[in-house]
């Protein structure tokens, strides 16, 4: 081993001045290094990198104390600006990432994790103003669930996308009222209901805790245990009174002084424990659940809800892109019954579930085991048919025989990686015909795997329909995934050859687009079988209303007490008919009895429209709004009752002219998101030429068959609500429509023919929903000509 020497000064031929130790001719341990320019280190080297403790300042006054690895600061280190800006925590490779606290010039401090230089993960933000945000982060802005308190004392407890409220929460203004609703990019958008100051408002700890329930529902495979991940457990910690208190103890334990590396000469791939990162998520998550009042100097909850008078006036109320369109005015009482006849209904499905802990607990295992499985086989799988040669699809493509089977044991193997999830069996049918549906849908294979794949992971969702099957979204909402049964795995497969020749020659079908067929195996032989498909409602652009239309009637109708925000409406509850442009319409039914007559050759029923309503709200009265406020200008200029002067609207019908049809140019930034397939379709209002849908405001929309499809809606008021308090402040509407035809697995058999026969006995054989293809392929159209009825 080479002794160390040492040199009292080496002066080097760009001017640069070394003086410490050094390892044969390199720099190695303790040394201060003058570069020509005047930026300064001292601290430890390493074999010629500067790796250990050390001291960096530059000539514009900029100085950095901590860690450095490989010539990077890499560790942790404090970051001191000539502008009196500071950052103190955790860095990676020159940039901040992980836990840290930074104060700006302006005085504004964040404290929180950081990813590759910006706030990613769960933080406080408090402005110089006095406003302050406790919550989630991505890429620099509020996004996910978090809580706002102004100034002025108002405060939003909820959900954010890209630095405004985006999703359910509440607003608690500064005199004691409340509205709880959903927003859409700042603005109130959807159902929601207002409390006026000293009226009886819901418990806001029951309220989080629901919300919580309802997150629950939508399990998320976690960052921290993706494919990517090196733990596998990480202790939740508990939860002291405050989030600061908590904050200031995150930060005082999980950055020491002696910071978080020992001087080694090789970068380590993590600036910050895995645990100590989800620690400190957990607590801020427990504090946003359940310690708001606490922490925002507020009375309990409680005392508050029991002192406030028993019979107020509430406002139940829905927006329009923050235009109040409809309001119901209640009384405290009547509505308290019906959140009691509901909280009881909770309470019941609570019991269940506590009774069934334990049932409940090894499904949440084993669905977590199933998206990591998912994501592990569809990883493989991919990477393996992409590298080979495109080529015409054969008969021999086709079939159960044509398939990718692997073993995944968790240790890895030559041909599979180690893994945390259980030992596993992976088949992937059809592969080839597959990858060829993929690139014919125009479907990137890397997009592909990132969002299904990547680290943000799956979420499950809860099952919209009766069949009881798992349903699983990519995070960016671009893929669903649904498990099924091995009867409809045996009809796909039949029709396979068919569906890929129909898709084919049919560039804008609305049967639903599959991307993948796979099969897991798991312990004991238990088989699970998967379709990847494409998301009908991947927009930007907020579904305020989902019907799920057969064209039957017997039962298609829900429960008035069962319906939400994101309840998928059936045929009965459908209140609205659709105007579209003449070239619009002709092309849809078009396509619509071209899929129908293909799905009957089949033999296949039971299938259905499913449709999303985006409400665009007349446009003259958005001059009535603010602008979507963001985190800058958040302050007390709206009304008292949080209405944005929008309830002064005096007339019941206004002609709308939120959407305008402009001519189609191929070369303009048009976003076709998801639905990269289909051609531009072509508008009779504008001379039969191809167009895009402008929507001020928001931007320019290609419009397919399917996708961001203009129309009116004309409500139509039903006998039920003649005399109704209920007010319908508009008639009319612009809306944006999304539409597919789905749930195309059911082939008439002898067991769908011996329920048709029975139900016949009971109903009215045409009103039933099992019928003959034929049959229930001209009773489809026939409806939805009435949805979508010609022009005068």
């Amino acid at each position: 081993m080479e002794d160390a020497e040492r040199c009292s000064e080496m002066v080097l031929s760009n001017g640069d001045i070394y003086v410490g130790d050094f390892k044969g001719i390199l720099p190695h341990g303790k040394g201060k290094y003058t570069w020509s320019d005047g930026t300064l280190y001292d601290g430890d080297w390493e074999e010629g990198k500067m790796t250990g403790k050390g001291q960096i300042v530059w000539p514009s006054g900029l100085q950095y104390d901590g860690d450095f690895s490989g010539g990077y600061r890499h560790g942790f280190g404090t970051l001191v600006g000539p502008d009196g800006s500071s950052y103190s925590g955790s860095w990676r490779m020159n940039i901040q990432h992980g836990l840290g606290k930074k104060q700006y010039c302006n005085s504004d401090i964040y404290e929180g994790l950081w990813k590759e230089g910006v706030h990613e993960g769960c933080g406080t933000y408090a402005w110089n103003s006095g406003n302050i945000y406790i919550g989630n982060w991505k890429a620099g802005k509020m996004c996910g669930r978090g809580v706002m308190k102004w100034e002025n004392g108002d405060l939003y407890n909820g959900f954010w996308l890209d630095g405004v409220r985006h999703g359910s929460g509440f607003y608690r203004f500064v005199d004691g009222g409340y509205y709880f609703g959903t927003w859409s990019r700042g603005l109130k958008d959807g159902p929601g209901t207002y409390y006026p100051a000293g009226s009886r408002h819901p418990s806001l700890t029951k309220w989080c805790s629901s919300i919580d329930y309802d997150d629950n529902k939508k399990t998320m495979l976690p960052h921290n245990l993706s494919l990517n991940s090196e733990e596998h457990n990480a202790p939740k910690p508990s939860v002291g009174r405050s989030l600061s208190e908590k904050i200031s103890r995150s930060l005082s334990e999980k950055i020491p002084a002696t910071g978080f590396f020992r001087s080694s000469g090789r970068i380590s791939h993590r600036a910050m424990p895995l645990d100590e990162d989800c620690s400190f998520c957990e607590s801020t998550r427990e504090f946003i659940s359940h310690g708001t009042s606490d922490m925002l100097s507020q009375g309990s909850d409680e005392d508050q809800h029991e002192m406030r008078d028993s019979d107020t006036l509430v406002y139940e109320r829905e927006y329009m892109q923050g235009v109040l369109i409809k309001e119901k005015i209640r009384h405290s009482a009547a509505l308290s019954q019906k959140n009691k006849q509901q909280s009881k209904s909770h309470s019941k499905e609570a019991k269940q579930r506590s009774c069934m802990g334990f049932f409940e607990d090894h499904q949440r295992r084993r669905s977590y085991y199933l998206m990591l499985n998912l994501q592990l086989g569809i990883r493989y799988t991919v990477g393996k048919i992409t590298p080979v040669p495109m080529r015409e699809v054969r008969s021999s493509d086709f079939g159960d025989r044509a398939r990718i089977r692997m073993y995944f044991p968790s240790k890895g193997s030559q041909f599979t990686p180690p893994h945390y999830s259980i030992d596993f069996y992976w088949k992937d049918y059809c592969p080839m015909v597959f990858r060829n549906l993929r690139e014919m849908f125009k479907l990137d294979a890397a997009d592909y795997m990132m969002s299904i794949c990547g680290d943000d992971g799956l979420r499950e969702l809860p099952s919209p329909g009766k069949s009881g099957s798992l349903f699983y979204l990519s995070h960016d909402d671009r893929f669903y995934i649904k498990t099924l049964k091995k009867s409809e795995l045996k009809v796909l497969l039949k029709m396979l050859p068919n569906y890929y020749n129909h898709v084919a020659e049919h560039e804008n079908t609305l049967i639903t687009k599959f991307f993948g067929l796979h099969r897991i195996t798991l312990r004991g032989g238990k088989k699970v079988r998967f379709i990847v498909m494409g998301n009908m409602f991947c927009t930007e652009l907020r579904i305020h209303r989902r019907y799920d239309l057969k064209g039957s009637s017997q039962g298609r109708y829900t429960d008035k007490d069962r319906i939400d925000s994101n309840t998928t409406l059936k045929d009965l509850d459908l209140s609205y008919e659709f105007h579209m442009d003449k070239s619009l319409r002709k092309s849809l039914f078009q396509q619509i009895s071209l899929d129908c007559s293909f799905l009957e050759s089949q033999q296949i029923i039971d299938y259905s429209l499913l449709l999303g309503l985006h409400f665009r709200a007349p446009e003259h009265l958005k001059t009535l709004l603010e602008l979507p406020e963001t985190v800058h200008s958040y302050g007390s200029s709206h009304t008292s009752d949080g209405s944005y002067g929008a309830t002064s609207i005096g007339e019941l019908w206004i002609p709308p002219t939120g959407l305008i049809l402009v001519t189609h140019e191929p070369n303009d930034s048009t976003a076709p998101g998801p639905h990269m397939r289909g051609n531009p379709l072509r508008a009779h209002s504008v001379g039969d030429k191809e167009v895009d849908l402008f929507l001020p405001g928001t931007g320019r929309l290609r419009v397919q068959l399917g996708v961001n499809m203009p129309a009116q809606a004309n409500r139509k008021v039903l006998q039920d609500e003649a005399n109704s308090k209920e007010v319908e402040l508009f008639e009319v509407y612009d809306v944006v429509l999304y539409l597919g035809i789905i749930d195309i697995l059911q082939v008439y058999n002898v067991r769908k023919k011996a329920e048709h026969a029975y139900k016949s006995l009971k109903f009215n054989p045409l009103t039933i929903s099992v019928v003959e293809p034929k049959l229930y392929s001209r009773r489809f159209i026939n409806f939805l000509e009435k949805v979508f009825p010609e022009r005068p």
